[in-house]
């Protein structure tokens, strides 16, 4: 009997100190508040004079049920535990935030500030950059043929390479905003890893491996690609002054657009490359809006502005028309450049994936608005496979 007693007394502590472990934060003093009940901890009971240093909160349990309650009511107020849901889902948020990227696996220590100040472990960002001059270097190609696989090559690395510039100049004038937002705060210069003059050293590295790919085009195209550092330069300062620096984003991030066709062309075609590069433009500011409701909370707080402030509630209606902007802007530059066929159906493909990004986002998710921004990479590639398959059928 005494050895059942003292069983029964170490069961009740376990289970105490489970419960204080899952609310250590001392979110127990909302009356109202209930989540399901779970098995896998019964409910119990305990008085005063038990255990007195594991009791949870100092608060007794008046009123016991069976193991097969599905309540528990603790001192005046009831809640409905489902311990298991909880640590399991706080458990998967904790590893995915402590996951190693590459550059932290693979790459020299000294080394890996630089990488993430570039953001080579987030390859997105040039993705976005490479995916419409690759549109508009495949849109050059004669029919029939493939595109130039040199001039990609070249496009490609220079997109890695102002991605990197631009975003090593964000981090430069930026590194006092940063410390106040929770997602930017880590960044190597905010969080004072590198000090500003090393970063701006590394941004003088970069610029100068894109003056050496820049120098490999014809004339027209340096002058224009030359051009386009006005707009890395000036972006980053735009949220400061308007509730529209997505836009300033796609003059940038798109200028590639323009840029392709005139490397294969030696000049631009209006009629072809305006449109295309109108709609990337149309592009950034779908996906960059939805970006940017990730730390809408944050620029509140700190004073900067976005679209994502500027439009609320109704983002998901204004994202809507840039959607239509876009695919309109992308049907009437194939229509004008005499593509095939095989386009259009690959643009129809495009349009579903953008629809389902605007339909489904939850904008109140950060790691919602992260998946869908992600996602377009794969528009970008269906709207490039549609240009290639456009030209050679």
């Amino acid at each position: 009997m005494a050895l059942y007693r003292r069983l029964t007394r170490n069961r009740h502590v376990f289970r105490r100190q489970s419960i204080a472990a899952l609310y250590s934060s001392g979110d127990l003093i909302n009356p109202n508040a209930t989540v399901l009940y779970s098995p896998l901890i019964n409910p119990f009971q305990f008085s005063s004079s038990d255990d007195h240093n594991h009791t949870l909160n100092s608060r007794k349990l008046l009123t016991f049920y069976s193991p097969h309650s599905s309540r528990i009511e603790l001192s005046g107020f009831r809640q409905v535990l489902h311990f298991s849901t909880l640590a399991n889902s706080e458990e998967k948020k904790k590893n995915e935030q402590q996951k190693p990227s590459w550059v932290d696996t693979y790459l020299p220590q000294k080394i890996r500030p630089y990488a993430h100040l570039a953001r080579l472990d987030k390859p997105i960002g040039t993705w976005l950059l490479a995916w419409p001059c690759m549109w508009s270097i495949a849109l050059a190609a004669p029919p029939g043929s493939l595109p130039d696989v040199k001039m990609m090559t070249l496009f490609g690395c220079g997109a890695l390479l102002l991605r990197g510039a631009g975003c090593t100049v964000n981090d430069l004038l930026d590194r006092d905003i940063d410390t106040k937002v929770e997602r930017t705060r880590s960044r190597p210069v905010a969080s004072g890893v590198l000090t500003p003059f090393q970063g701006l050293t590394f941004l003088g590295f970069q610029l100068l491996l894109g003056l050496g790919i820049l120098l490999q085009l014809n004339n027209y195209s340096r002058i224009l690609g030359a051009s386009s550092l006005l707009l890395v330069f000036s972006y980053p300062l735009m949220k400061r002054f308007t509730f529209w620096p997505q836009a300033f984003l796609g003059l940038t991030f798109n200028w590639g657009a323009l840029l392709g066709w005139a490397a294969i062309k030696g000049s631009i075609d209006p009629a072809v490359v305006l449109p295309l590069y109108v709609s990337g433009v149309f592009w950034t500011l779908v996906y960059d809006t939805i970006y940017a409701h990730q730390d809408k909370e944050d620029d509140l707080k700190v004073g900067v502005k976005s679209t994502a402030l500027r439009f609320g509630d109704s983002t998901k209606e204004w994202i809507s028309g840039f959607g239509l902007a876009c695919i309109s802007s992308l049907a009437l530059s194939g229509i004008n450049a005499d593509i095939g066929w095989p386009y259009y159906t690959f643009l129809t493909a495009a349009s579903g994936q953008l629809a389902w990004q605007i339909w489904t986002v939850d904008l109140s998710s950060r790691a919602d608005c992260n998946r869908k921004f992600v996602s377009n990479k794969w528009f970008g590639a269906f709207i490039f496979g549609g240009i290639l398959f456009g030209r050679l059928l």
